[in-house]
């Protein structure tokens, strides 16, 4: 892996203005990705994390809006393109796997009709010799039958098949980075781990490095090098994939561990939960955003009244706590 950063997000805020109020989606964000690299952002559903990689893509839609931060892919500020110089990036440069892709694919259309626009919109090729290398990339995504399944449409594809689909289009152009939305979601788990190896292949082959958004901390521990746990609009810890899971520093990053069936798990012990819920981003708690459902807050008012800093509580590993050397250690074992 290249010690060289080739994406740089810093202090992204970006916001959705509705009748209710201000919705913060994303709320002073920064990180950044390595070549060859897979970078995980993980958290629960409403966390942000989507969010933060549409605003990637610059796919923000009204009355969603990137008010402040920068993105940096290699030397280009991507917030101060051009929407044709955007488009240019997009998919050639940096590609992304939507979370469902039986929405993501066209249904009116053939696979081989939308792979082969992709690639035809970034380069030379003719017609033919596109459709040759969407029969290719179907290949290496392990889709059998490719010159048959060229010509099927998505609905009479199984879901691991249109997933696969999925990333044959985002890796058609051979992007730098691969942005894979829940990737696995509603797969059963033999087709998640082939999607998960072939990911890990591809990425072998071309080095190209991965942002993985997910909620599934096994899907992290398989694939990522880097992990970003994300709660309500903010990262709450990150630090590289060893240090975060076997000496967590933040009380959330544990309960989502916590949260783990494990197969050394006694069969009458109920799981493990996170009492309430992700905050609305119209109506952020005062002080650390995680104290409502926090059993380290429990007569400390510093948690409800002022809100933690980002600090680095080891060698490369940070956490946003007032009380992290109170965190439990070895929580999960890789």
């Amino acid at each position: 892996m290249s010690n060289d950063t080739i994406l740089s997000v810093n202090n992204l805020k970006t916001y959705f203005y509705t009748e209710e109020g201000v919705a913060r989606a994303v709320d002073d964000v920064s990180f950044k990705v390595r070549e060859g690299q897979t970078l995980a952002i993980v958290g629960e559903s409403g966390s942000g994390k989507s969010v933060s990689a549409l605003s990637v893509m610059r796919l923000i839609s009204p009355p969603g809006r990137i008010i402040d931060g920068e993105i940096f892919f290699r030397e280009d500020n991507l917030l101060e393109l051009s929407p044709r110089q955007m488009r240019e990036i997009r998919g050639k440069n940096i590609a992304m796997i939507f979370q469902e892709p039986m929405t993501s694919l066209n249904p009116v259309f053939t696979l081989g009709n939308q792979i082969v626009e992709a690639i035809r919109l970034h380069s030379d090729m003719s017609r033919k010799e596109a459709r040759e290398m969407a029969v290719d990339m179907l290949k290496r995504v392990k889709i059998s039958l490719p010159e048959r399944r060229i010509d099927a449409y998505p609905h009479e594809l199984s879901g691991g098949m249109r997933q696969r689909a999925m990333i044959a289009m985002a890796l058609s152009c051979n992007p730098d980075i691969l942005i894979a939305d829940e990737p696995t979601t509603a797969l059963d788990v033999t087709v998640q781990a082939q999607i998960l190896q072939l990911m890990g292949e591809l990425q072998e082959s071309s080095g190209m490095s991965i942002i993985l958004i997910t909620h599934d901390l096994a899907v992290v521990a398989e694939i990522a090098d880097y992990v970003c746990v994300m709660y309500a609009s903010k990262f709450v810890e990150h630090g590289p994939l060893s240090e975060v899971f076997r000496n967590p520093k933040h009380p959330y990053t544990v309960a989502l561990m916590r949260s783990i069936p494990h197969i050394s798990t006694e069969k009458e012990k109920r799981l493990t939960t996170i009492e309430g819920m992700v905050p609305d981003p119209l109506q952020h708690p005062s002080g650390c955003r995680f104290h409502p459902r926090c059993w380290l807050r429990r007569g400390r008012e510093i948690c409800e009244v002022d809100e933690p800093e980002l600090k680095n509580v080891e060698e490369g590993h940070f956490a946003a706590c007032h009380f992290s050397d109170d965190v439990l250690q070895g929580t999960i074992s890789l």
